[in-house]
C-alpha cells in the first residue's frame, strides 16, 4: 500500500471525527440516559431536536434538548410496558407514516440531496432511524391509549361534577353558532368543461409547435402562486397532489407535455421538468370552468320560483330540498348543512364560507335568502353553485352550560382524565424503573419530578 495513503488516512479520519464532534459539543456520541433496558443517545436527542426545529420553528438552544430528552424518557416508560404487554406493531402503518415523513421533508427542503445536507446523514440512514423511531412511537401511542382507555368511560355524573367544580370564569366560551339549510343548483358544467378542454388543447398544440410552456402559464394559468414562476411548482412528492395529477405527471419524461388532466381544482396541462423517484418538479397551466350570466340567471329564476313556493306554503323547505337540490350531500337531509370540520349541524362564524356568512348575518331565524352564488366543498376553492339558504337557528355566544353544551364539557372531562391517567402511569413507572441521566442533562428544568435520582 502507498505510504502516502497510510499517512493521509489517519488525518482524514481525524478531520471527519473532529467535524462530527463539533456538531455534538465535541462528543462523537454517547449515552445520555438509561431508562430500564433502553438507552437514549446524544445523536438521537440531536436528531429529534432537528425535527422539532424543522416542523415547529423551535430555537436551537439547550432548553429544547431538555424537552426532547424528557419526552424521550417518558416514551421509553410506555415502550417498555408495551413490550411487556406484547403489543403488536402495525408495520404497514409505520411504513406509510415513514413515507409521508420522508416525502414531506424532501418536499419542503427541495429533494434528497438537500435533506441529507440538512440532517447530515444519507437518506437510507435517516429512513432507518425514522423507521425505528416511528415503530417505537406507534407502540408508545398504543400503550398510552391503553393506559388512558378508562377516560372513555366518563359518566354524566363526572361531567356534571367537573362543571360544578369549575369556576364560571374558567368555563369555555362558546362562540355564536348558526344552523342553516340550503337548496343548491349547479350551472351547466358539461358546456363549461368542454370549453376549458378545448382551450387547453389549443395551448398544447401551440407548445408542441414551439411556444414556451412557461410563457403561456404566466399569461393564462389561474394558479396565481405558480403562474408568476412560469407555472413551476417546485420539487414535491407525488402525494402532495391530486391522484389524477400525480398519475399523469409520473408518466411524463423530461420536457414532455401531458394531455388535459381533470382534478377537483380544475383542468391542467402538465410539463415535466425533473423527476426523482416519487418526487417531481413540473410546470402546469390551470384553467377553471367559467359560467355565463345566462347560467346564473337561469339558476336564479328557478331558485326564486322554489323560494316563492316555500313561502306560499305550497311545499316545505325540507321537501323542496329533497326534490330540487342538486347538492347530493345536503339534499338527503332536507337541505340541512353539516359542518365539515365537526360533523355537527352548527357553524361558528369562521367555519362558514365568507359569501354564505355575508348573506345570513343580516337574516332572522326562519328567513329564506334570495338566490346567490357560492361554492361547494370540492377541490381547494370549491365548484361554483347557486343557492338559497334558510337560517334555522342562532345560538348566541355564551359560557358553556351543562344543559346545552354537554358534549363540549364531556370532551374536556375526557381529556383531563386521560392526562391524569398518563401522568400517574409515568410517576408510578419512574419510581419502579432504573433511570440514569448523564451529568450534562442533570441541570435541566424537567416538567416532571422523579427523573433525577
Amino acid at each position: 500500500m502507498d505510504r502516502k495513503f497510510l499517512f493521509v488516512l489517519p488525518l482524514l479520519l481525524l478531520c471527519l471525527c473532529d467535524g462530527y464532534a463539533q456538531k455534538y459539543d465535541r462528543l462523537i456520541d454517547k449515552t445520555v440516559a438509561i431508562v430500564g433496558n433502553s438507552m437514549i443517545t446524544l445523536s438521537q436527542v440531536e436528531t429529534e431536536a432537528q425535527m422539532m426545529q424543522f416542523s415547529g420553528g423551535y430555537a436551537p438552544d439547550r432548553n429544547l434538548r431538555c424537552v426532547v430528552l424528557e419526552n424521550m424518557m417518558a416514551s421509553k416508560l410506555f415502550y417498555t410496558q408495551a413490550i411487556l404487554d406484547s403489543l403488536a406493531v402495525n408495520t404497514d402503518m409505520v411504513e406509510a407514516m415513514l413515507d409521508d415523513r420522508v416525502n414531506n421533508i424532501m418536499g419542503q427542503l427541495g429533494g434528497e440531496a438537500e435533506t441529507e445536507k440538512y440532517f447530515g446523514k444519507p437518506l437510507y440512514k435517516l429512513r432507518q432511524e425514522w423507521r425505528e423511531m416511528l415503530t417505537e412511537q406507534s407502540l408508545v401511542q398504543d400503550m398510552q391509549r391503553k393506559v388512558a382507555s378508562s377516560a372513555s368511560e366518563v359518566t354524566p355524573r363526572e361531567v356534571e361534577s367537573l362543571y360544578r367544580k369549575t369556576p364560571k370564569d374558567s368555563l369555555p366560551i362558546i362562540p355564536e353558532q348558526y344552523q342553516i339549510s340550503q337548496i343548491a343548483l349547479y350551472p351547466d358544467r358539461e358546456r363549461a368543461n368542454l370549453e376549458v378542454r378545448e382551450r387547453l388543447l389549443e395551448f398544447r398544440e401551440r407548445i408542441l409547435a414551439g411556444e414556451k410552456f412557461s410563457v403561456l402559464a404566466t399569461i393564462y394559468s389561474e394558479d396565481p402562486g405558480s403562474a408568476m414562476r412560469g407555472g413551476e411548482l417546485g420539487m414535491m412528492p407525488r402525494s402532495s397532489f391530486w391522484p389524477a395529477f400525480s398519475d399523469a405527471a409520473m408518466q411524463l419524461k423530461d420536457g414532455q407535455v401531458s394531455p388535459v388532466v381533470e382534478t377537483p381544482d380544475g383542468f391542467h396541462l402538465i410539463q415535466m421538468i425533473r423527476r426523482d423517484r416519487d418526487m417531481f418538479n413540473v410546470r402546469h397551466i390551470l384553467l377553471k370552468p367559467r359560467y355565463t350570466s345566462d347560467d346564473r340567471d337561469s339558476a336564479f329564476i328557478r331558485l326564486d320560483s322554489i323560494r316563492n313556493a316555500v313561502l306560499a306554503d305550497s311545499i316545505s323547505f325540507y321537501d323542496a330540498a329533497i326534490r330540487y337540490s342538486q347538492d347530493v350531500i345536503t339534499r338527503t337531509n332536507g337541505g340541512l348543512v353539516a359542518n365539515p370540520y365537526t360533523g355537527a349541524s352548527l357553524f361558528e362564524k369562521d367555519q362558514l364560507k365568507p359569501v354564505d356568512y355575508n348573506v345570513l348575518k343580516d337574516m332572522k331565524v326562519g328567513e329564506i335568502s334570495r338566490p346567490f352564488e357560492s361554492t361547494d366543498n370540492e377541490g381547494r376553492n370549491g365548484n361554483t353553485l347557486y343557492k338559497i339558504i334558510r337560517l334555522d337557528k342562532i345560538i348566541p355566544s355564551h359560557t358553556a352550560t351543562f344543559e346545552n353544551d354537554f358534549n363540549v364539557l364531556l370532551d374536556i372531562a375526557k381529556n383531563q382524565k386521560s392526562f391524569r391517567e398518563i401522568e400517574e402511569f409515568i410517576k408510578e413507572k419512574q419510581e419502579a424503573t432504573y433511570i440514569v441521566i448523564d451529568p450534562m442533562f442533570q441541570k435541566c428544568d424537567f416538567q416532571r419530578e422523579g427523573w433525577i435520582k
